[in-house]
Formats: structure tokens, sequence, C-alpha cells
């Protein structure tokens, strides 16, 4: 029996409807579920929405008993307002998880999202006032939400400008009347003589300013989530504050009511207070708009027209959203490429440095791909749309990089827990700080007492805990993007910088991929030219790169080529074939070694050719006519030229390089020596990486894989970190946790080194929120004034409060700096 839950909206994304009558029957067969009250299906959006007390999963077997589909849900992304510490990311990530439905729950504070994880028929609206009830605001994230939240950013800035200027204005009078009359004895007697009790107004009620207007934002938010029993920055803000406040107004009130000597006013702690944080929080805000200046820069790089050429020859310029697939966009030099296509038409330079960080242009003409936003740079191009909007490379690299930057890392977990409790432990703190002066101390009353609980409130804001680790990994991915290194995953950030070893796959990876014949032996009954037009032909019906290199050596010598008449390919082996040649029906044989021996056939005469090849890191391949070995040839793949220098740079990071390869093992171990690779696996067949690669774990460690190809994704996702090659494939591609867009190998060691420096940021960000919090909060409790006349006003405690943030962020900012050799 399903259980009860209370009734709510639910939202289910219907696949399969095409009629009215297909909306009837999901309507009927949801209705005469037990505990839905309302259905209301809409053929156009292919959604349900219910009001229901049902659990979603028994909606979900309705809708499929039915003949039609229940879509499950992407993760929502939501916009949260209102978070100004790591306390509160922890709220507004349990109350999300408390929610029916809800699988997980990821918020980040730099970026001010929550990506939460849903089942299907959970309604963001919900989640929305759960966020609501728990005292902050949020909104869903739009596809095109960047330039919103950017004008969103500039806003908050300039309100928070707008407010420390108001509040610096409002301080300025009572921190010169109070502090200034304790350091100059002339403006001490003047006041006296001039202002005498008018000077407690004064100050109460500029300071009163400070608190209703610029710092009403700590009260807003700060009672409430007091009141809640969840308390946070704001919180011991609004405490700390309006206690200096409360007892300096009872001391301008009603000084007799106090203990005789302690009536003093401390109206200048509460207003420097608020400015010096609204100054912190300014400068943070001022920061924190530099951490997102990667995505910005990407999305600067879009051009907002296109210039499309109809089918009546009119050339007219239209906003992008309007285009369609197979349009036909002119391009002219010197303008950005608004839209991703193949070249029909023109050749030019483009600069591509935007997508994969190489600085030198690279040369596109007709049938070839171009992307938007890219530059050309001196030629007229007419490119034919392909994706558009949210399928363009430019759009996936904005996800991709939002996606990591909106992660949290392991890491973050011990930061969670600590800030968990961190607040209330604070408060604690201030509270026994009070009672322990004003009870236990001789000679110190209730006002000096208040100071130091104030100070202890203050100084210990944990803003720098809930920034310390986020905006390092945005910072980090940021600069990764602008050098063509994506990460698909946050945690890949942290799983590069404990890496032990970097295995590659050859083809394509550590070599060109384009393999060309440089060897062909035959015995003295069958002619060169002969074989090699047979091979041809053979090869012709195959799409391996050993057969484009044949075909292409054949054309090169303009070969006639025999008929085919049957053709096996049999994978990591070789290839059964029949040809007429002239008449006479040939059986022909190629492959391994290896297989070829299997067959029973002897290879005697070709053997120390075949070890020649092999020790020049060229493949040998044998070739059977008719139940004879007729020949042996080879081909070679040209290592790529920027190997060498990428392997040499890994080995000085400390990191071990393995090559996994499908080659003969003397032709794989000569390409090993060449490059000065540390572990050598031949002889692998596809679907024996993963097994390899498990290996080298138990050996080596961590183990990183570096692949291109659609046989490796099952390898890139069972390495520790899986990178693939931008230029490779999709597939390999969706399989990676870090894409390199150029194919550079340099940029497996630049994705390393930036694990490595990031991981390395946020640890100094993290020691430096913790230690200085704790170090200060005794200091603020006054634990040291007995000893050494040590203590922290509670202005000082707000500068010092403030300092913490920004020196996170701004550290964090440093790595936009980091040298990535071959990348600007």
């Amino acid at each position: 029996m399903s259980e009860q839950l209370p009734t709510r909206s639910i939202q289910l994304n219907i696949e399969g409807m095409t009629c009215a009558s297909c909306v009837g029957r999901v309507e009927r067969v949801l209705k005469n579920v037990p505990g839905v009250e309302q259905v209301s299906v809409n053929l156009a959006t292919e959604r349900a929405d219910l009001l229901a007390s049902t659990p979603v999963a028994d909606l979900v077997r309705a809708v499929e008993r039915t003949g039609f589909g229940v879509v499950p849900p992407q993760p929502v992304q939501l916009a949260v307002e209102g978070m100004t510490c790591a306390s509160c990311v922890g709220r507004v990530e349990r109350v999300l998880k408390a929610q029916p439905g809800v699988l997980n729950a990821e918020v980040n504070l730099a970026t001010e999202r929550a990506l939460v994880a849903i089942e299907p028929g959970v309604a963001t609206e919900t989640l929305i006032k759960a966020i609501r009830k728990a005292g902050y605001d949020a909104h869903t994230v739009a596809a095109d939400n960047n330039h919103q939240q950017r004008d969103q950013k500039l806003a908050e800035q300039q309100t928070l400008k707008r407010d420390l200027l108001t509040a610096l204005l409002l301080t300025l009078p009572v921190f010169v009347l109070e502090m200034g009359s304790h350091m100059i004895p002339a403006l001490h007697h003047w006041v006296m003589q001039n202002l005498g009790t008018a000077n407690g107004w004064i100050q109460g009620i500029l300071t009163t300013l400070v608190l209703l207007l610029p710092g009403q934002r700590f009260l807003r938010h700060g009672i409430p989530a007091l009141l809640r029993g969840g308390p946070d920055m704001n919180s011991l803000v609004a405490v700390g504050t309006l206690s200096a406040w409360s007892y300096s107004w009872v001391s301008v009130l009603l000084p007799g009511s106090l203990p005789s000597g302690s009536a003093h006013i401390y109206f200048e702690a509460a207003a420097v207070i608020v400015t010096l944080i609204l100054l912190g929080r300014w400068l943070e805000a001022r920061a924190k708009g530099q951490t997102s200046a990667a995505i910005q820069h990407l999305l600067g790089m879009q051009p907002r027209t296109a210039r499309v050429q109809r089918a009546d020859g009119r050339v007219e310029d239209i906003e992008i959203r309007l285009l369609n697939p197979g349009d036909l966009v002119e391009i002219r030099p010197g303008e950005r490429i608004p839209v991703d296509g193949d070249v029909v038409a023109g050749d030019s330079y483009v600069d591509e440095s935007m997508i994969t960080g190489e600085p030198l242009p690279v040369a596109r003409t007709a049938g070839q791909a171009v992307v938007g936003g890219t530059l050309n740079q001196n030629g007229i191009l007419l490119v034919r749309a392909t994706h558009l909007g949210e399928q363009s490379v430019l759009a996936r690299i904005v996800r991709m990089v939002e996606q990591a930057q909106g992660s949290k890392l392991p890491i973050q977990a011990m930061v969670d827990r600590v800030t968990l409790w961190f607040v209330p432990v604070v408060m604690g703190l201030a509270l026994l700080t009070l009672l322990v002066w004003w009870a236990l101390v001789p000679g110190v009353g209730f006002g000096q007492a208040l100071v130091y609980a104030v100070a202890v409130l203050i100084v210990a804001c944990p803003c720098a805990m809930g920034l310390a680790t986020p905006t390092s990994i945005m910072v980090g991915t940021g600069r990764g993007a602008e050098a063509g290194i994506l990460f698909r995953k946050g945690d890949a950030l942290q799983q590069l910088q404990s890496i032990r070893m970097v295995a590659f796959d050859k083809t394509g990876t550590l070599t060109e991929g384009k393999p060309s014949l440089t060897d062909l032996h035959t015995s003295s009954r069958y002619p060169r030219k002969m074989v090699l037009a047979l091979l041809a032909a053979i090869e012709s019906r195959s799409e391996h790169p050993i057969a484009r290199a044949l075909v292409a050596a054949a054309q090169a010598e303009q070969l006639p080529l025999p008929a085919l008449i049957t053709f096996e390919a049999l994978t990591g082996k070789g290839i059964r074939a029949r040809c007429d040649d002239d008449g006479h029906s040939l059986n022909v044989e190629l492959g391994s070694e290896h297989w070829i021996r299997s067959l029973g056939y002897p290879l005697k005469q070709f053997a120390d050719l075949a070890h020649q090849l092999a020790s020049e890191g060229k493949t040998p391949v044998y070739v059977v006519i008719n139940g004879e070995p007729a020949a042996v040839f080879a081909v070679a793949d040209p290592i790529k030229v920027d190997t060498p220098a990428a392997l040499k740079r890994l080995h000085d990071l400390g990191l071990k390089v393995a090559m996994i390869s499908g080659d003969h093992r003397a032709t794989a171990e000569a390409i090993a020596i060449k490059l000065g690779i540390d572990h050598v696996v031949a002889e692998v067949l596809p679907d024996g990486k993963v097994a390899t690669l498990k290996e080298l774990q138990h050996q080596y460690g961590a183990v990183a894989f570096v692949g291109d190809g659609i046989n490796d994704a099952p390898a890139l996702a069972a390495a520790d970190a899986g990178l693939a090659i931008g230029t490779g494939t999709d597939i390999a591609i969706e399989a990676a946790d870090v894409v390199l867009m150029s194919g550079n190998l340099l940029a497996v060691a630049n994705a390393i080194q930036l694990s490595k420096a990031t991981l390395a940021n946020i640890r100094q960000n993290l020691f430096w929120a913790f230690a200085y919090n704790s170090a200060l909060i005794p200091l603020a409790a006054g634990v040291f004034y007995p000893f050494s006349g040590w203590s922290l006003s509670p202005a000082v405690a707000a500068g010092a409060m403030a300092l913490s943030s920004v020196f996170v962020v701004t550290n964090a900012l440093r790595l936009r700096r980091l040298p990535l050799p071959g990348h600007s």
C-alpha cells in the first residue's frame, strides 16, 4: 500500500502524446489514481499538472501503463539571493534536501546558485517556496540568464556602494565625537562644554539611522534567522550591533538604572561595525564579479546578428535567435563567426583561441567546420548553419563551465560539517564571554563585558569559510576555459591533483591518427604493384586509418584496382576477402602476426623484416594470398609535434607516463623508447583498455587516461580522471571528466598544474578562514588582556572580519594569472 503524503503540486513531463485522445487517456488514468484531486494535461507543453497526495512513483507507473513515458527531469538550477556566509549555504541545502522528491541539493555561495536533483513530478515552485520560507529569495535560472545575472551583480554592487557611502557619512560624526574625544583632549573639552548630554543623543540618533537605513539588511535577515533557530552571519551582526546600541541608549536615557560608573555609550562600535562590514561586502562583491569573468568573456564573443544569404540572392541582417539550420551565413574579414556551421565557399584563417586556447589561427576552407564566436581574419566565408542555440559549441562550453563552477568538491564536506555548528557555537562563546567578564572578573562592569561579547560575535562571522572553496573553483575553472581546458565535472579538479600516472591511448592522441604507408615488401612470386592494388581494393571498404593509408598510396601511383567479391572484417585481428584479378580468384587474409600465426601460416621469410620495421616504431601487417604468405607492409603514424614536450612536462611534475596500444609489442616499445614513456602495454584490444587501467591503478595508484576515440569512452569513464582530446568524438567527450579543446597535449600537464594550483589555493583559503577566526576569537574575548593588555574592540573586529572575506576572494583571483605554457 502506498504511503499517504501531503497534498502538493506535482508536474510530470509526458512523452509520446500526439493528439487530444492521448491527452484524454492520460488524464483519465491519472484521475483514477488514489489521492489525485486535480489533473490537467497539456499537449503543447507535453506536461501533466496535478494536485495530489500520491507518491510520484505511483503516478509514473500509471502513465507508463497507458503506453506513454515520463521524462526524468534535468537537475533544477535556482538562483538564491540573500546568502552571506557558509551557514546560509548549509541552511538552504538542509531545507531543500528535506523536501519530498529531492534526491540531492548543492548550494554555492560564490555563484549564488542551487543545483537540485529531483524526482519526476517535483514542482520547482515548491522548492522556491521552501527557500523563501527559510528567509531567502529564489527564482529559476533561464538558459540565457548570464547577461541578466551580470546586470544583477552590477546592481548589487551599486546598492552596496550607495549604502556604504550613506553609512560612512552618518558614522563619521559619531566616530569623531566618541573616539576623537578619547584621543584629542581639546576636542573632549569642546564636546563637554558645548554639547554635554546632547553628545549621547546626537550619537544615538545618527547610529540609529545607520542601523535602520544601510544596516537594515542585517536586521531584516538576521533577526528572523535567529528566531527560526538557524542563526547566520547576519544574526551575529544584528545581535552584536543591537546589543551595543541598546546598552548605549539605556546609558543615555536611564543612566541611574545601571550600576555606578558603568553608564557608558558604545554607539560608535555599532555604527563602525555596520560601515566596515558594508565596506567588506562591497569589496567582496567587486572581487566576486571578476570570478565569473571567463564566462562573461566567452558570452561576449557571440555576435548578436548574422548576415544571411537568401535564395533570391538578397542578403539581410537578422538576430541570431531567428536563424534556422541550413541558413547560409556570410562572414567578412575581421568579423566574428555568428554560428556553428560548415564552410560552403571561401577560404580564410580563423582565430579559434577563445575556444581552444591556441594562439595561432587555423586555415578553414570549403567542407570544414567553423565555430560560432571565433574570429574570421582575412577572407570571406559562406557558412551553412548547423548547430544553433543550446546545441552550439559555445553554449555547451558555457554550460560545462557553469556546472563545474557550481559543483562541490569532496574537500567542501569538511567545511560543511564545521559551519553547521559554527554560528551557534560562536553565539554561545559570546554569551560565555559576557557572563565570565561581568560575573567573575572583579571591577569589570556590564558595559565592558558587553564590548568583549560583541567583539566575539563580529570577528567570528563565517563569511570567509563559505567563500573559501567556491571562489577558487570558479576562478580555476574559468582560467581553464580560457586555455581550452574544460572541467565537465567540478570534482575533476580535486581528482587530478592526486594523479600518480597518466596513461595515453596511442593512435590519435600521442600520434596524428593519420598513418601513411612507409614499407611494402613482397615475396618474389607477387609483384609490389599487384599486391598494393589488391590491398587498396580490399581496404576501400574499411574506414580504419591503415585502410585509408593504403588507398591513398594506390591512388598516388594511379593503380587500377581489382574487383572485390567478398569482405569480412574481424575486429582486432584482420580482414578476409576475395578478389577477382583479371579472371583469377584470389583469397586474401591480412592482419597482425598473432592472428596470421594462429591460422597456421609460416612467416619465417618475413620475420627479420617485420622485426626491423617494429624496431623503427612501425606496425607490420602480414598478407596471405591463396594460403601463401605474400607480403609484409608497414604503416607509420607520425608522432604529434607537441607530444615530446608534453610528456617531458608530465615527468617534470613528478608523474609516470604509460602508453596503451593495440600495436605489436616491439612497435609500441620502439615508440616508448623514442618518447621516454615509463610503462608500455601493447597488443591491447579495444575492450581490454578498462582491465589494463585497473592493473595500472593497482600498481601505481590514481591514474588519468587521455584518449580521443569512441573505443576510448569506457576507459575515460573508468579512470580516476578521464581527459578527452576535444578534436575527438562527442562520445569520448561525454565520457570524460576534462575536455582538452585544442588537441594540444601540453594541455594535459596544464590541466594537472591548474588542479594542483586550485587545490593549493583552496587550502590556503581554508587555513586563513579557520585559523584567522580561531586565533581572533580568544583575542576578541579578552583572554590575553589580563596578561598582555591585548584586546580587540568591536570596530576593529568588524574590520578584521571584512578583511578575511576580501582576502579569500582576492587570493582566489590570483589563479587568473596562473601561467599555462602554450596558452596566453
